[in-house]
């Protein structure tokens, strides 16, 4: 990849990072989970490392947080806040001893304590203390500078407002994290995300009475200015805090060795789900504060300090009930609702059973207490249940035999390739007889990958569904507009667009026609296997009366599962009429056929590894537009095997044994006279 797009990447990275530190910081409106926000943080700071001309103000390893609101009055932190680097396994936790020992010149027999302690998902504050009283309290802000948000920090019970010890320093910032407990924010009538937005937004009140209605806590677990204190150690000034009448964290734990912190990391995660705040890791801290001293910090995070994340995020609720849903494809999918639980950041409220066998193993069943977990950006799902919680009166869950929607028999079909049944239900209906079906099928006509009707989105399709303007693909064409038009939320101008997007859409390629009728088994690049096989639509039509489909098995990609599909798809004569009607209403244009005379003519690629600057896709296009074909596996048929960064090892193992020439992406793009 050139220099431009390396800084052109880095740049996109950068200026997205800080539109989720402003929602995230100053609007209390996370846009990205925290699993999604640290991997972006990541990529960059690997960038940086990486290209060492790559710089910016504004990199998570120049800035902490977000710029303080305009609302508030702004003062400077007299000493940073500054933030932490992230861990996510046992050997990131070796690596950063590693640095630490490196720094310090000591070898590996040294021994280093560690403060370990839960990392409490809430809203930082620093608070000054001047001769036991507290002054004033400021949020995080940039890191350097804060909001002045006192008042509403004084509302908090939880925070002392006058210390009369007579160890306590004679000036120090206190600090440590507001939070709501989760309990306390069940109640909570104002329509907020999660606890922590709760907490954001409740310190951010204009008006302190406001806040004081909010059950808000604070725990304290660090200090930033300070002259007096005596203590030497962080789990000695955790003990001061308590005796100074602040809260702090009871799973805090010394510990030594990185063996024994997985231990305590392990232990804490089983806690989580019932803990009554949110945390997302443990904080490790080397103990000692002379030596906290001595490494100091780098760019924006101190040496001596990490935060070591937990890698997917649970919590326990009640099932209240379970649901079953239509697929397109006729697949009866269980979905749990649960009471409301904030997981991560997020409150979900429904999760996956994926099928009737998870069912049946896990015996779950309606009223019982679930572990739910939420991993990344992955839907939530039922983990565990607790049976010593379960009522008296449970009864199984009995799937239904017959279709929920259309009341056809369910069934299972036996899978030729696996030689066994599958795990999935489905409805036994064919065309458009199940409603449920229906409406998924016309999602899936609209969709990006097929027609792509802009301003056509799922919901649109429900609404006119229930209206009954829409029934069949083809309706979406024959729109009585006028009824539209005078529809709550729709008005002329609306309508025109709509029409305006509709038919903007008449037109189109036959690859992207096949993929639209839902046909079970045809994704994306089968509809293009077929669409460069029939090459216009008449021959594909013409499908529709043929009784031998085994012609199709004679195409590269096409398999005994797709025919089947296929044949029971133009085998319903609702379909046919659907195909039909479809084909008077629009122009189906022909496939694009590529020469023969291209550079990659008569050659075969497969790609392993990821590729600079270039996609999978567009490699497979480039191929296929100079007369080169992709195949999905190393065999002896394969001319060419293109890797990128981290490949499959076993995939260039067995090329190199065949003895098929293995080249980069620099080789590749040579063989096209284009440079990488």
């Amino acid at each position: 990849m050139s220099k431009k797009l390396i800084q052109k990447e880095y740049q996109e990275k950068v200026k997205l990072l800080n539109k989720f530190n402003k929602y995230y910081y100053d609007e209390s409106k996370p846009l990205i989970s925290d699993s999604g926000y640290d991997e972006l943080k990541n990529e960059i700071l690997l960038l940086e490392k990486k290209y060492i001309f790559l710089n910016s103000k504004k990199s998570p390893s120049n800035i902490v947080g977000y710029k303080p609101s305009k609302n508030f009055n702004k003062f400077k932190h007299r000493t940073s806040m500054l933030s932490l680097s992230n861990a996510f396994s046992e050997e990131d936790l070796k690596n950063f001893e590693k640095k630490i020992l490196n720094f310090l010149s000591e070898n590996d027999e040294f021994k280093i304590f560690y403060s370990a302690e839960p990392k409490i998902d809430g809203i930082s504050a620093s608070l000054t203390y001047k001769n036991g009283n507290f002054e004033r309290g400021l949020s995080r802000g940039d890191g350097k500078e804060g909001e002045d948000i006192t008042v509403n920090l004084a509302t908090i019970k939880d925070i002392p407002k006058k210390i009369s010890n007579k160890d306590f320093p004679k000036d120090i910032d206190i600090r440590g994290e507001v939070f709501i407990k989760n309990s306390d924010f069940e109640n909570l009538n104002e329509k907020f995300a999660n606890p922590r937005n709760a907490a954001s937004g409740s310190l951010r009140q204009k008006n302190p009475e406001d806040t004081k209605k909010i059950p808000l806590n604070f725990i304290a677990y660090t200090y930033g200015f300070q002259q007096g204190l005596k203590e030497k150690k962080q789990s000695d000034y955790l003990k001061k805090l308590n005796e100074w009448g602040f809260k702090t964290n009871t799973l805090n734990k010394t510990i030594y060795g990185i063996k024994n912190l997985i231990k305590n990391y392990n232990e804490v995660e089983k806690k989580r789900s019932n803990l009554d705040f949110d945390i997302d890791g443990i904080v490790y801290k080397v103990n000692d504060f002379e030596l906290q001293k001595r490494l100091g910090n780098v760019a924006n995070a101190p040496r001596w300090a990490i935060a070591h994340k937990f890698s997917s995020n649970k919590a326990i609720s009640k099932i209240l009930d379970i649901e079953i849903q239509v697929g397109r494809t006729g697949a009866l999918t269980p979905v749990a609702k649960i009471k409301p639980i904030n997981i991560g950041g997020v409150v979900v409220s429904n999760a996956t059973l994926h099928n009737e066998d998870e069912i049946t193993r896990k015996d779950i069943r309606v009223g019982d207490t679930a572990v739910v977990e939420r991993a990344g950006d992955v839907i939530p799902h039922i983990l565990s249940i607790d049976k010593k919680k379960r009522l008296q009166n449970s009864k199984k869950f009995v799937f239904p035999k017959n279709c929920p929607s259309c009341g056809s028999e369910t069934i299972k079909e036996f899978n030729k390739v696996t030689k066994k049944v599958d795990a999935v239900r489905r409805c036994s209906s064919e065309g458009y007889y199940c409603d449920k079906i229906s409406i998924e099928k016309l999602k899936h006509f609209v969709s990006k990958e097929a027609f792509n009707i802009d301003g056509f989105g799922k919901k649109i399709v429900e609404n006119f569904w229930k209206l009954k303007l829409i029934k069949y693909p083809q309706d979406i064409f024959n729109l009585d507009f006028s009824k539209i038009e005078n529809l709550e939320g729709w008005g002329k101008l609306s309508v025109q667009n709509l029409k305006y997007s509709i038919d903007q859409k008449k037109n189109i390629s036959l690859e992207r026609f096949i993929y639209s009728l839902g046909i079970r088994h045809i994704g994306l690049e089968n509809a293009k296997l077929l669409s460069k096989h029939f090459v216009s639509f008449s021959k594909f039509k013409n499908l529709s009366k043929q009784i031998d489909y085994e012609d199709l098995l004679n195409i590269d990609g096409i398999g005994e599962t797709q025919v089947s599909s296929i044949k029971s798809f133009f085998l319903n004569k609702t379909n046919r009429k659907v195909v039909n009607e479809l084909e008077n209403l629009l122009l189906i244009k022909d496939a694009i056929q590529n020469s023969d005379d291209g550079l990659l003519n008569n050659k075969t690629f497969l790609v392993t590894g990821k590729l600079n600057g270039i996609s999978r896709a567009e490699v497979k296009s480039l191929i296929e537009e100079n007369s080169g074909k992709t195949i999905s596996s190393v065999s002896k048929k394969l001319n060419f095997l293109i890797i990128g960064e981290k490949p499959t090892k076993k995939k260039v193992d067995y090329a190199k044994q065949l003895k098929i020439k293995v080249i980069d992406q620099a080789e590749f793009l040579k063989m096209l006279n284009k440079s990488s």
